[in-house]
């Protein structure tokens, strides 16, 4: 189960789908951000999402899932392919710049559902793609 979780999560994400990626998310889910604090709970997340979609268009590929033996925790690898749409606060300037970016998720799992996110990617790659 913890497999096809995380599998229908990253298909909801490049789908667009922000309420298909909560409902593989447990009600108090803890989300850290990369380089950020950790929201709790999936109305944080869904704000985070939206803020997101609002900033980025973003289509993950080349996703490879590693699940631990007893199901409890993952952890997935992918390359971020992106579109900077709208200024983030504190960010460069945003003209439509395309970037790729490789990234990493961690996953706790309880009960078939994601009951922590952790992402990370490298936030100074990034910038330089975004300012190039």
């Amino acid at each position: 189960m913890s497999r096809a979780t995380i599998d229908a999560y990253y298909a909801a994400f490049n789908a667009g789908d922000t309420e298909g990626m909560i409902a593989c998310l447990t009600p108090d889910v803890a989300h850290h951000v990369n380089e950020g604090g950790v929201r709790i709970g999936t109305d944080k997340f869904r704000d985070f999402c939206n803020h997101m979609s609002r900033c980025y268009r973003e289509h993950l590929t080349d996703i490879v899932v590693m699940v631990s033996e007893d199901g409890t925790r993952a952890a997935a690898e992918f390359t971020v392919n992106g579109e900077y749409l709208a200024t983030d606060e504190g960010l460069p300037e945003a003209k439509g710049q395309t970037y790729i970016l490789p990234a990493g998720t961690f996953f706790s799992l309880q009960d078939g559902k994601i009951s922590r996110v952790v992402t990370y990617y490298n936030l100074a790659d990034w910038t330089a793609q975004v300012s190039a």
